[in-house]
């Protein structure tokens, strides 16, 4: 994998964060002054795939990223500077109950994107104009810019608040949208390609969209895109529902232009720097840093299973193995302000994203993706379905699922949950440690926990790839009306390749928890402290 390709598609992705700051208000229902190329032409999704369809039995064209001079030179600020009229909106005339506003070309976002208005089924491209941006202290006031300059991706808004958008779609396919904190964190991408492999990871880019007005007084708005690459072209479709928990129908029809080693649908994109479990990074005067703690995952089997997120010390690649899965999420399940006490960053309103299909998915694999990073301004989490079957030339592939953007998923186990997990050295306090061990701390909260007598048998059920495990524990914890369990994990070699550990409680044979799942890395040097 290239680590300058993905970290400069990365930190696009993280310029999303810039959508949220609040705009200058110009009059949200002032005329609209936007501008129309050509005439209005038939549009539906059926003619969408058609293209789609055809663009991938061509060669793949590379766009052009050419901008002027003026563009190229701005920094980080100046691109900040830069800000659309919420006079210009789309649909703002409309006094509709959504609105789109567009991001200007500059700094990291060099390929155009087209745009469309879409009305009763006919389609007009929106034109590119200056007049539609405050250019603020970007120096670009008096610059000469071309009418053909496109844009670069694009905001929604809803009529709630129109100081601040509920999605945004920038770089590539990556794309954010906002719950009821109204705070930006993870991305969700249209395509993964061979991400995680030893050669450069391709990024698929949204080339073109449509937008389909909405109907008076209605709460959802659908945007239809056009997806390529070298590899795969695919036409998409979003039906986004504003709420506290925003949801997004996505439906994406597929067309690979050759055979592709590992395909990623609906991928998910974070970032985990540190948190209670694996502290590696002790130099931050913040307990702990991360968009997202952990995977979710609920298995075609109906098993629940959390596995906590980690930074290592090189790319790690796990894929868990399925058969229609329910659906995943990379979750932030502690949302304790305490646990963070950041004030700017606000990680514990960072929103969960939970994946639920809305077709059979068939064989294959939910695949988790950590990256090491040794700060919190590059994504290094990626999680995504992988079908078992490599795509192959001329298929076409059919998938829709739902994207659910919120505190909370939409569905929990009924079982108990892990809420943390901890680490740290093993051993008993006041004894000598004669070897090196590792202790693990898992707390579990819900489900049938509060129902538990004293006399209940509880058992914590312990599995590991290797080495052995000791000093096991499991018992009520007041603080969190739950349970923790404790182990010790003893390696019986001095490797250093990852571990991979399973914990679950049991009561009666019956299970009491989900399972977590982990992956330890034992260090070079394991002597006893």
């Amino acid at each position: 994998m290239s680590a300058m390709d993905r970290r400069d598609f990365l930190k696009a992705a993280a310029l999303l964060g810039l959508a949220a700051v609040p705009l200058p208000s110009f009059g949200a229902t002032a005329p609209s002054l936007l501008k129309h190329l050509g005439k209005p032409q038939p549009f539906d999704y059926a003619w969408l795939k058609g293209q789609a369809r055809t663009l991938a039995a061509r060669p793949y064209l590379p766009p052009s990223e050419t901008l002027p001079e003026r563009l190229q030179q701005l920094d980080w600020d100046q691109y900040q500077a830069i800000h659309y009229r919420p006079s210009h909106a789309l649909w703002a005339e409309q006094k509709l109950r959504l609105e789109t506003r567009f991001f200007h070309r500059g700094l990291l976002f060099k390929t155009p994107v087209r745009m469309y208005e879409l009305d009763q089924g006919q389609a007009q491209e929106i034109a590119y104009d200056p007049a539609m941006f405050d250019y603020g202290k970007s120096g670009l006031q008096n610059a000469s810019l071309p009418r053909d300059l496109g844009f670069a991706g694009f905001q929604l808004f809803y009529h709630t608040d129109y100081q601040r958008d509920i999605a945004a779609f920038l770089g590539a396919s990556y794309f954010r949208a906002v719950g009821a904190d109204m705070q930006y964190g993870q991305s969700a991408r249209g395509l993964a390609v061979d991400s995680g492999l030893a050669r450069a990871e391709e990024f698929p880019r949204f080339t073109t969209f449509w937008f389909e007005r909405p109907a008076p007084e209605s709460d959802q708005v659908t945007v239809y895109a056009l997806l390529d690459s070298p590899s795969i072209s695919g036409a998409y479709r979003f039906i986004i529902q504003p709420a506290a928990r925003l949801v997004m129908d996505v439906d994406a029809a597929l067309y690979p232009r050759k055979a592709i080693e590992r395909l990623g649908i609906a991928p998910l994109t974070s970032m985990f720097l540190y948190g209670e479990n694996e502290n590696r990074l002790n130099n931050d005067w913040r307990p702990e840093i991360h968009d997202s703690d952990g995977l979710a995952i609920w298995r075609g089997n109906g098993e629940w299973i959390w596995r906590p997120l980690t930074n290592p010390g090189q790319l790690r690649f796990n894929a868990y193995t399925d058969d229609s899965p329910r659906g995943f999420g990379l979750l932030q399940r502690d949302r304790n302000f305490d646990h963070y006490q950041d004030d700017g960053a606000y990680y514990e309103r960072r929103p969960s994203v939970w994946v639920e299909p809305r077709s059979n998915w068939g064989k294959g694999s939910i695949q988790l993706i950590e990256i090491p990073t040794p700060d919190e301004t590059a994504d290094n989490i990626v999680a995504f379905w992988n079908p078992a079957s490599p795509p192959q030339a001329g298929q076409e592939l059919l998938f829709a699922y739902r994207l659910h953007w919120g505190a909370e998923p939409p569905v929990t186990s009924p079982l108990a949950k892990v809420v943390a997990t901890r680490t740290g050295l093993g051993g008993i306090i006041g004894q000598k440690r004669q070897y090196f061990s590792w202790r693990f701390v898992v707390d579990f909260v819900g489900g049938d926990l509060a129902m538990l007598g004293k006399n209940s048998k509880v058992e914590p059920v312990i599995t590991a790839s290797r080495g052995t495990v000791e000093i096991t524990s499991v018992r009520t914890l007041a603080a969190v009306n739950g349970m923790r369990a404790m182990f010790d994990l003893r390696p019986d070699d001095t490797a250093t390749t990852p571990i991979n550990l399973r914990l679950y409680l049991r009561l009666d044979g019956q299970p009491l928890s989900e399972t977590w799942q982990y992956q330890w890395t034992p260090p070079q040097v394991q002597a006893p402290v």
